[in-house]
């Protein structure tokens, strides 16, 4: 009898284990870029990106390499946006004005790559890999 209460205690253990471990998520760094508004005025397209740097350190620097296609896909321009500094966990507003070009025309938005990428710690590549694309608006955005 002892043995098999101290199998049952042993399984119970196990069972309790696995499913605390299953419930724990495991989430990795992210720099959550989202395209959070796109108002035409001008005849230009204000676009409005909030920011959240999850990663380990702050960034000094992070500028994008964007491509901006219109409504049939076709690339409308290649530009960069620079987000600036980035401080850990506190979320920021960045916004960018695209000349002789009306949102409504926009269809998607690619981050091809991190043109620069600078901060203490910050190895390199991981402004490309961190990074978390999302959207508000009728424009796609991908990374």
């Amino acid at each position: 009898m002892p043995h098999s209460r101290s199998a049952f205690l042993a399984v119970l253990c196990l069972t309790i284990a696995q499913g605390t471990a299953a419930e724990t998520p495991v989430t990795t760094p992210a720099l959550k870029v989202e395209l959070n508004a796109a108002d035409t005025t001008d005849a230009n397209c204000k676009l409005t990106f909030l920011i959240t740097n999850e990663l380990s350190a702050p960034l000094d620097k992070a500028v994008y390499e964007t491509v901006l296609f219109d409504r049939e896909g076709t690339v409308n321009r290649l530009t960069l946006f620079d987000f600036g500094q980035l401080p850990v966990g506190r979320p920021r507003v960045r916004q960018f004005v695209v000349p002789q070009t009306t949102c409504e025309n926009l269809g998607r938005i690619l981050f091809n790559g991190a043109q620069s990428c600078e901060g203490a710690g910050i190895a390199a590549g991981t402004c490309e890999n961190a990074l978390a694309p999302a959207t508000r608006t009728e424009i796609e955005v991908l990374g």
